[in-house]
């Protein structure tokens, strides 16, 4: 099967007001997404704090929206259980946050979860190579994490084309994910390199015509750059 070839289009909440995360969600579900990102960040791996698992369960209730977490935290073990009772169906463990890479994503799939890894833009592919058979999905960040609004690192695209093709060696359906500056000047670039499943946040939040338009916009151009791919 190799890899999922539906368009996915995934907001990040981390632009949303904290203090109406909910509202937020039910917005997001609205403008037509395929689930929501929650950006979990310790201070340490990143330098930043954001949501806890208290905070996706008191969301988990308001929407039938599939959720993700992406761990940007280090000893992610001792958290996975907690994410995945919090309502988040994919966790998503970066490879430098762990020392024992393989054990860790087999916690997630022993948990109940889906099982997803992110790659920090320093970080080879290679690093992955023995853990493909556990994956449902493979994050390519295109910014370095800990903060939204960042500028889209292009050279990350021929990680994006490595990614895709490690992944059509598989024979289960993996994602290709990219996370970080993606908007309508960098969707293009993402999907023709082998992304299917889009991360936007600020480009959906900050959109001058609204969440739907947004969503709608960067769909519609991630369908054009794929049929010319």
């Amino acid at each position: 099967m190799g890899v999922k070839q539906n368009i996915l289009v995934i907001p990040s909440v981390l632009p949303a007001d904290f203090s109406q995360l909910g509202n937020a969600v039910v917005e997001l579900e609205k403008a037509g997404v395929d689930r929501i990102q929650w950006d979990v960040m310790d201070g340490v791996f990143v330098p930043n704090l954001t949501f806890g698992p208290d905070t996706i369960a008191s969301a988990r209730k308001v929407t039938t929206l599939g959720f993700e977490a992406h761990l940007m935290i280090v000893d992610p073990d001792q958290y996975i259980e907690k994410y995945v009772a919090a309502g988040c169906e994919l966790l998503i463990i970066h490879a430098e946050s762990t020392r024992h890479l393989h054990r860790t994503l087999g916690r997630v799939r022993q948990a109940g979860a889906k099982v997803g890894v992110a790659l920090n833009p320093a970080t080879p592919i290679c690093a992955i190579e023995n853990v493909v058979d556990l994956l449902d999905l493979i994050l390519i960040m295109t910014v370095n994490p800990g903060f939204g609004g960042q500028a889209y690192i292009s050279t990350m695209e021929s990680k994006i084309s490595s990614a895709y093709e490690l992944a059509n060696s598989f024979s289960h359906e993996i994602e290709i994910e990219v996370d970080g500056g993606i908007s309508s000047s960098t969707v293009e670039g993402a999907v023709s390199a082998g992304a299917r499943t889009l991360v936007a946040g600020s480009s959906l939040f900050k959109h001058p015509d609204g969440l739907e338009a947004a969503v709608t916009e960067i769909r519609n151009l991630a369908g054009q750059a794929k049929r010319k791919a």
